[in-house]
């Protein structure tokens, strides 16, 4: 398996086609970077995906482009995969800086809208109410104060939707509603050159976060969303993949079902351990009893959160098989598995 590079040895590359990848850091992430596509079009390059909103990566994507022969200020346009703030961060900043457009999926857009018109307060309220409701100890709960979290991206000037062309001069770059990682999250296939963005929907040596928020919602399935989307990918054959962290590689449907095989037997594992247990767990006491790239205990605050999110969206999807069931009334909520 090809090693992941660390930001420091990244460079602007040329991919051919008209495509050029831009490595784009994320601050105090072990992630490292993103890396940002431009994608050569007569109007202006159009890029997939934009980075972190810090100085230094927008000095990375400055310059990258630059190495790139192109200036910042002729970007044509910006489609970005999902909102998340390494993606979706710089988008705004692209757009005050050339006149560019934003696009992303409508309903990741959506969010995005409800992001930008709630107070930070407000938000940190809703996660503290979230982690109660899921059985987070007061410890794990954050307070008022803990932590920055980065501002909401910009809201989308265009709203795309499934099979949606995006707007790139003299080529074809098709949508692929991909849900999962977040309920707008998009693929986009350059049909003339036989290659996928994939955003973090495949990566070659990780898994995308898939998380239920709030923690306790059951009226959505974002892992069933993505397993369905992984086989939709799949189903395009074996196209080169873009992805937007790690490195690039051949075959995304052979990859896709990799990760489709990894959460099944994720699933299976948890059912198993649910079925041993004679009391109903709650999300909190679930996600600790999983396998974690570290132990639960030495997992801080904010991980630990983000791993509740995980069994979360495990435990409904489970729900949604029929394999286990919700107590009626509870709170904090638990689940118990069903007899085979």
């Amino acid at each position: 398996m090809t090693a992941r590079k660390s930001y420091a040895e990244q460079r602007t590359v040329d991919l051919g086609f008209g495509v050029w990848s831009v490595p784009v850091p994320i601050p105090g992430n072990p992630l490292g970077y993103t890396l940002v596509y431009a994608v050569e079009s007569p109007r202006g390059p159009v890029l997939v995906d934009a980075g972190w909103n810090h100085p230094d990566a927008w000095a990375a994507l400055r310059d990258g482009l630059a190495a790139a022969g192109m200036d910042v200020a002729e970007v044509h346009g910006v489609v970005v995969t999902h909102f998340h703030p390494d993606h979706a961060g710089l988008a705004g900043q692209v757009r005050e800086a050339s006149g560019a457009w934003v696009a992303m999926h409508e309903a990741d857009a959506a969010i995005v809208d409800l992001m930008n018109g709630v107070s930070p307060d407000a938000r940190r309220s809703f996660q503290a109410d979230m982690l109660r409701r899921a059985g987070a100890p007061d410890e794990d709960v954050p307070g008022d104060s803990d932590g920055a979290r980065p501002q909401p991206p910009a809201p989308a000037d265009r709203r795309l939707r499934d099979g949606d062309l995006a707007d790139l001069p003299g080529r074809k770059l098709r949508v692929v509603h991909t849900p999962g990682h977040t309920p707008g999250h998009v693929c986009l296939h350059l049909e003339d050159a036989d290659r996928l963005f994939t955003g973090d929907h495949v990566l070659p040596g990780i898994t995308p976060h898939i998380g239920i928020y709030p923690l306790d919602r059951d009226d959505v399935d974002p892992l069933g969303d993505f397993l369905e989307s992984l086989d939709k990918v799949g189903e395009l054959g074996e196209l080169g993949a873009l992805p937007a962290h790690e490195w690039i590689f051949h075959d995304v449907a052979a990859r896709a079902a990799q990760i489709r095989h990894h959460h099944e037997e994720k699933l299976e594992r948890l059912l198993a351990s649910l079925a041993d247990r004679a009391e109903p767990q709650t999300i909190w006491e679930v996600a600790a009893m999983m396998t974690w790239n570290r132990p639960w205990p030495e997992l801080p605050p904010m991980l630990r959160g983000l791993a509740a999110g995980e069994a979360a969206a495990h435990l409904r999807t489970l729900e949604a098989r029929g394999a286990l069931r919700r107590l009626p009334g509870g709170d904090p909520v638990r689940f118990q598995a069903l007899e085979s």
